[in-house]
C-alpha cells in the first residue's frame, strides 16, 4: 500500500480535483460568456445588486469574526482541560459538523420558531409570543444558525494551536521586565494571532457560501448573493447565463476572503523565519 502511494504520489487528489473543482468552474465561464457576455450587463445592471454584495459580506465577515472569537476562547478552554474531559468535550462540538445547513436551520425553528418548543415556555410565563418567535427569521437568527456549526469548526482547527503552545517565551518577557500585557501580546498573541484570523477568514467565506440555512430561516427576504443564485436556477428562473455570473462573483468573494487569510499566515510565517 504504501509503495502505491509513493508510485502515484498526490495524482488521485489531483484527479478528484479536477473532476469535481476544475470541469464545473470550466463549465461555468462559458455558460456566463454566451452571447458576448451580455449576462454580466444585466447583472450589472440589477438594482439588488450592490445591496446583495454588500449584505453578503457584512453577514459573512460578521457570523466570521464572532465565530473566530467564540471559537478562540473554546478552543483556549480545550487546551486546559486533562485529556478524559477534552475527550467528550470535543466529540460534542464535533456534532454540529455532521449535520446539513437545512437540519441546522429546521431545529432552530422547531426550538425558538413562533410554535418552537423555547418559545412556548416562554410564552407559558408571560412573554409575547410573537415577540420572541420571530427573531430566529431574521438576521439575528441567520447569524447565530452559522455560528452554530461555524464556532465547533473553528474551536476544533485551532485547539492544536493553544494545545502545543509554548508558554516560555513569555516567561521570559516577564523576567526580562515587560508588563503582563506586553508579554502576553508580545508572544502568545503574535504566535496565535495568523491561525484565528485565518480560521475567521475560512468560515466567513463558509457563511458567504452557505444558502440551505438562509434558504429555510429568511426565504427571500433577505437580499444575499446565495439566495440570488438560487432564485436563478429555481422553477421561477431560466436565465442560466447570470446564474453562472452570479457562482463566479461569489467563487471570487470567497477566494478574496479566504486569500486574505492565507496571506496574513504566510506573512506571520515570513517574519517568524526571518527572526531566526
Amino acid at each position: 500500500m504504501s509503495g502505491w502511494i509513493r508510485r502515484f504520489g498526490a495524482w488521485p487528489a489531483w484527479c478528484f480535483m479536477a473532476l469535481f473543482f476544475v470541469l464545473p468552474l470550466a463549465s461555468l465561464v462559458p455558460e456566463a460568456m454566451t452571447d458576448g457576455g451580455s449576462a454580466f450587463a444585466r447583472l450589472w445592471n440589477n438594482s439588488l445588486l450592490g445591496r446583495a454584495v454588500l449584505n453578503t459580506l457584512v453577514l459573512g465577515l460578521t457570523a466570521g469574526a464572532v465565530s473566530g472569537l467564540v471559537g478562540t476562547v473554546i478552543a483556549i478552554e480545550l487546551g486546559r482541560q486533562p485529556l478524559q474531559r477534552r475527550r467528550w468535550m470535543m466529540t460534542l462540538l464535533g456534532l454540529p459538523l455532521a449535520f446539513s445547513g437545512l437540519v441546522i436551520a429546521y431545529g432552530f425553528i422547531l426550538a425558538f420558531g413562533r410554535s418552537g418548543f423555547v418559545t412556548q415556555l416562554l410564552v407559558a410565563l408571560g412573554f409575547d409570543g410573537a415577540a420572541v418567535g420571530s427573531w430566529i427569521y431574521g438576521t439575528v437568527g441567520l447569524g447565530c444558525a452559522y455560528a452554530y456549526y461555524l464556532v465547533p469548526r473553528v474551536a476544533l482547527s485551532l485547539y492544536p494551536v493553544f494545545a502545543n503552545l509554548d508558554l516560555r517565551p513569555m516567561l521570559a518577557a516577564r523576567t526580562l521586565g515587560a508588563t503582563r500585557w506586553r508579554a502576553f501580546r508580545d508572544t502568545v498573541v503574535a504566535e496565535v494571532a495568523p491561525s484565528v484570523v485565518s480560521n475567521a477568514c475560512l468560515v466567513a467565506a463558509i457563511a458567504m457560501g452557505t444558502y440551505g440555512t438562509a434558504l429555510a430561516l429568511v426565504g427571500t427576504q433577505l437580499n444575499i448573493l446565495p439566495l440570488m443564485l438560487f432564485a436563478q436556477v429555481s422553477d421561477g428562473g431560466s436565465d442560466l447565463s447570470v446564474a453562472s455570473t452570479l457562482s463566479l462573483l461569489l467563487m471570487a468573494l470567497c477566494v478574496i476572503v479566504m486569500g486574505l487569510g492565507d496571506a496574513i499566515a504566510r506573512l506571520r510565517e515570513q517574519h517568524a523565519a526571518g527572526s531566526h
